[in-house]
């Protein structure tokens, strides 16, 4: 009698792992998946993973994270192993791979075999031998590659070449690193214990340190802020009383600043969930102000405001440190597009201002289009209004000759650099 054929097992059939796959680097495939395919923000993605272990999350987007910064130098040094270009769920597990091994310190036996769990059976052996030669040669690898350009995409390479000469490989450098944790605090309230305290007044942690788990979060004293993105507000000089027109305000981080300074603030934006979340952390900090969702440059208040504060949309190259994914989400294409949208907005800023009153435009980008070209260009209106060294204690280097601010990521180096930001400051005529 023939003997029944031999069913195959489901998971073979399927071409799935051979084990159950760890959830920490599982969650890292889906956040490169959903970053370098489908063109997705990382934070985004990482809202849209399944419920899990906050560790887990966590770890998850220290290793995607680390893919992202370092994408070309891994990919040079796996190039030369591969025979021919695998599919891209197996590229990405071979990047998670050797991120883990040349970056991240973990121990090869289990950066090997976790990277092979994460891929159908016919590439397991792929995988395990490549990874193999990878930890064989151990970060040594990374030291014989130009990483500060291969890491960088030509486009941003030459923008930046052009804009700021030598300095693009600083720039660069600084991109690679995770950035600290900066605070931006009430008045009166005290930083963490262990913060270092910068001379703009915006207080430090070290890279990894958790927010929600400091006392000052939850007491709602405190917010996340850059040391460069809380210069605006400052620079926009609110005061008591002042009626404030916070444009493009999300997620509030400034329009926090402007409320706290007991000015009458109205924070405009279009986006409902943007919003939302706006509406959250005024409600934590105890802070109030009048949102309102509109499009700001078709809004049209019926009233004129003692000052404005634009941070514009933009392409957010300033923030790569923080964000590591922009890289790969945003083209050149796109610049010409954001700077017509910032030009829109700064002269519907322009027509908010009553007699005298004064204009902060600021972008979180290093492209000069988004930047210096605009204020260059002028406003119709508007007249410039210089800022003076005094008013950006430690970071005199970052003023221009006609008075605007450009920070780098390059700055403050030894305190853990700074994003990128643009500004510059207008009254009206």
């Amino acid at each position: 009698m023939k003997p029944p054929a031999r069913r195959p097992r489901p998971d073979a059939a399927r071409g799935a792992p051979q084990r159950p796959r760890n959830p920490t680097r599982s969650a890292a495939l889906a956040l490169l998946n959903a970053v370098l395919l489908r063109h997705r923000g990382l934070e985004e993605a990482l809202d849209a993973l399944p419920p899990a272990e906050a560790r887990d999350r966590a770890a998850a987007h220290r290793i995607a994270a680390a893919v992202l910064r370092r994408l070309g130098s891994l990919d040079a040094v796996l190039e030369p192993l591969l025979r021919r270009e695998p599919p891209p769920e197996v590229r990405q597990a071979l990047r998670i791979g050797a991120a883990e091994l040349l970056l991240l310190d973990t121990p090869p036996h289990a950066a090997v075999a976790s990277a092979v769990d994460l891929v159908p059976r016919p590439f397991a052996g792929l995988v395990n031998a490549v990874l193999r030669r990878v930890a064989e040669q151990g970060p040594a690898a990374l030291e014989e590659l130009d990483g500060e350009r291969l890491d960088t995409p030509g486009w941003l390479w030459s923008a930046w070449h052009a804009a700021y000469g030598p300095a693009v490989r600083a720039i660069a450098r600084a991109h690679r690193a995770p950035a600290p944790l900066d605070l931006s605090l009430l008045p009166g309230a005290e930083p963490p214990a262990g913060a270092e305290r910068l001379p703009t007044g915006t207080a430090r942690l070290p890279p990894g340190t958790r927010i929600t788990e400091l006392p000052e979060f939850a007491a709602g004293q405190a917010w996340a802020q850059d040391a460069a993105a809380a210069l605006p507000a400052r620079l926009l000089g609110a005061t008591s009383g002042m009626a404030v027109a916070d444009l493009c305000a999300a997620p509030g981080g400034k329009t926090a600043q402007l409320a706290a300074s007991g000015a009458r603030v109205v924070a405009v934006e279009r986006d409902g969930n943007r919003l939302g979340r706006l509406r959250e952390n005024l409600t934590r900090l105890r802070l109030e102000a009048e949102l309102v969702q509109a499009d700001a440059a078709e809004w049209s208040p019926g009233t004129r405001f003692d000052a404005v504060l634009l941070d514009a949309p933009c392409s957010a190259t300033g923030t790569i440190r923080r964000h590591p994914d922009i890289p790969h989400l945003k083209r050149a294409s796109d610049i010409p597009t954001l700077a017509g949208l910032q030009r829109r907005l700064l002269e519907a800023s322009a027509r908010l201002l009553v007699p005298g009153g004064r204009l902060v435009f600021a972008t979180c980008s290093l492209q000069r289009e988004e930047g210096e070209a605009q204020a260059a260009a002028g406003i119709p209106g508007l007249v410039p209004e210089p800022i003076r060294p005094e008013e950006v204690p430690g970071l005199e280097m970052t003023l221009s000759p006609e008075g605007w601010l450009r920070t780098r990521p390059d700055f403050w180096t030894e305190q853990g650099g700074m994003d990128g930001f643009f500004v510059a400051r207008f009254r009206a005529a």
